[in-house]
């Protein structure tokens, strides 16, 4: 196909002017709408303007200026249908052979916080309807709508003098993928709001569920290295997250399971707050911590996190809710790890963790928008064959007038410190998980097991193995207790309060246990579950 006329009407102008001088130059008539028009008749390009095509002017401030039938019929003509052709001569309507056309900045708008008539504004009607009648056709049109194509439509033109239906189907797959993010970015937003533009505190599960993501990077491999992946990001994400975090230093790439464990270690680390709870440091292996512990600073966060499993911590990521110092650098280079993300890094720390080439260092530029964890990224969706599961993040941890405390004996002071410390990291365990807690350092963490009382066991074994005296610490399960096992294998160990979310039909037999072995025991009335 070669083409005799392209419509031009371009939002993103990047590239254009040079397109368009090159296209005119080959003998294509240009014909453009508004400023795109404005611009290429400055730069000297022969120009015609819609108008003169359609016979008809612009109005209502440029919201109809292509809805015409001289537009979409010279571009959905199927120029093998004798029928086609004839309409085309008896109403006068020019074939059209390229659109070039990409949409208004309707993502941008939202995201730099116009007000609600100004986003409506840019909701592109004109160009998704061009676009999606030039793909349509795309066996006798080409439509262009990534300024990055340019280059390529004009190579086929100047080396064959024509563009290929291979080239024009390429073409067409990509603008339908626009007018679908397009459309879904539209749907995504207005699902967010009020019909006065204010933010829902709790949206809706649609019906049909039409979600989109930007692509962020093709990975190396995904979980295992016969299986591809990418890593895609929300367009409207605003909080601190592993998504719109900033990778400073590290040779590799991020894989799959980096990035996966990174954001779990960074959403354990945010639930503390950095000004009134202290410094978080969290070591995350094969998407569960191996270690967590607050300190009055990062290296001493760090070094109790790492007692706690110093093995399982070879190769893991490391986390932390406050900036990174050299003290605590130079300590983490002493070992291998994978990752480290934090809110920023000293720049004397920066150059020490450089030194390992292998390391990656993300930081996620501080932590603006944490107040807003889950307004612009409220839902979480896991795959299953055939289907999508969706729900609300998990964003509480526990609601204070729902906490009870059900033994004989009230919790101390500061076991009400270590549970509510282990509760918080009990969370962001896989099920089914018991924590161990002890001056605020997670000293047992017992992670996926099959039963409750074998994680109970496990993150006993683990403490014991690196020689933590477990007496007089606390225990937290992120799901009730289904039996009283768990309580005494806590008790011979010297666990003094227990923290859980109640619920089970055996609640009256496991606070029994409790009262017995004298512990104090907490029911939070929410659980977290984590598969």
């Amino acid at each position: 196909m070669r083409p005799v006329r392209a419509l031009i009407s371009v939002s993103d102008k990047r590239g254009v002017v040079e397109f368009a001088k090159e296209l005119s130059k080959l003998g294509v008539e240009i014909v453009s709408t508004g400023g795109t028009a404005k611009l290429l008749k400055e730069a000297g390009i022969p120009v015609r303007e819609i108008s003169e095509l359609t016979g008809f002017p612009e109005i209502m401030e440029g919201r109809v200026k292509t809805l015409h039938p001289k537009v979409h019929g010279g571009i959905l003509a199927d120029r093998g249908k004798d029928e086609h052709l004839r309409a085309m001569a008896e109403l006068q309507i020019e074939p059209i052979d390229m659109v070039v056309v990409n949409l208004y900045p309707f993502k941008e708008t939202v995201k730099r916080g116009a007000d609600l008539d100004e986003i409506i504004e840019n909701i592109d009607i004109g160009g998704p309807t061009m676009v999606r009648a030039a793909a349509k056709n795309f066996k006798h049109v080409a439509v262009v709508v990534d300024p990055a194509d340019y280059e390529k439509v004009l190579k086929e033109l100047k080396e064959s003098g024509e563009i290929s239906l291979k080239t024009r189907f390429y073409l067409a797959r990509k603008a339908f993928n626009l007018t679908a993010h397009y459309d879904a970015l539209i749907s995504e937003f207005l699902h967010s709001i009020d019909e006065e533009g204010k933010k829902l505190e709790c949206r809706e599960l649609p019906n049909p569920l039409t979600i989109t993501f930007e692509k962020v990077q093709d990975l190396r491999y995904g979980e295992n290295p016969h299986q591809r992946g990418a890593f895609y990001r929300e367009v409207f994400v605003e909080e601190p997250c592993v998504a719109l975090s900033e990778k400073l230093h590290g040779e590799k790439e991020l894989s799959f399971n980096n990035i996966y464990d990174l954001d779990g270690a960074l959403n354990l680390v945010l639930e503390f707050d950095p000004e009134t709870e202290g410094v978080v440091c969290a070591i995350i292996k094969h998407a569960n911590p191996c270690g967590v512990a607050l300190g009055k600073t990062p290296q001493e966060a760090y070094e109790k996190a790492l007692k706690v499993d110093p093995i399982s911590a070879f190769g893991g990521i490391i986390a932390f809710n406050s900036k990174v110092n050299r003290k605590v650098a130079e300590l983490i280079t002493q070992r291998f790890y994978e990752c480290v993300i934090a809110p920023d890094y000293e720049p004397e720390a920066l150059e020490v963790l450089k030194s390992k080439k292998n390391l990656r260092v993300l930081t996620t530029n501080g932590l603006k928008g944490i107040e807003k964890r889950g307004e612009s990224s409220p839902f979480d969706y896991r795959r299953v064959v055939g289907g999508l599961l969706v729900q609300d993040r998990d964003l509480i941890t526990v609601i204070p007038e729902k906490l009870k405390v059900v033994s004989d004996r009230e919790p101390t002071e500061k076991e009400w410190e270590d549970l509510l410390f282990a509760f918080k990291v009990v969370k962001w365990v896989k099920s089914n998980s018991v924590v161990y807690a002890k001056d605020k350092v997670a000293v047992g963490i017992g992670v996926g097991q099959t039963s409750r009382v074998d994680s109970a066991r496990c993150a006993i074994e683990k403490a014991q193995m690196v020689g933590i005296d477990l007496s007089g610490a606390v225990m937290a399960s992120e799901a009730f207790f289904p039996f009283r096992d768990s309580v005494d294998e806590a008790a011979k160990v010297g666990i003094t309060a227990i923290i859980q979310p109640g619920g089970s039909i055996r609640d009256k037999e496991v606070i029994e246990a409790a009262n017995e072995h004298n512990i104090a025991m907490v029911f939070t009335g929410v659980r977290h579950f984590r598969h």
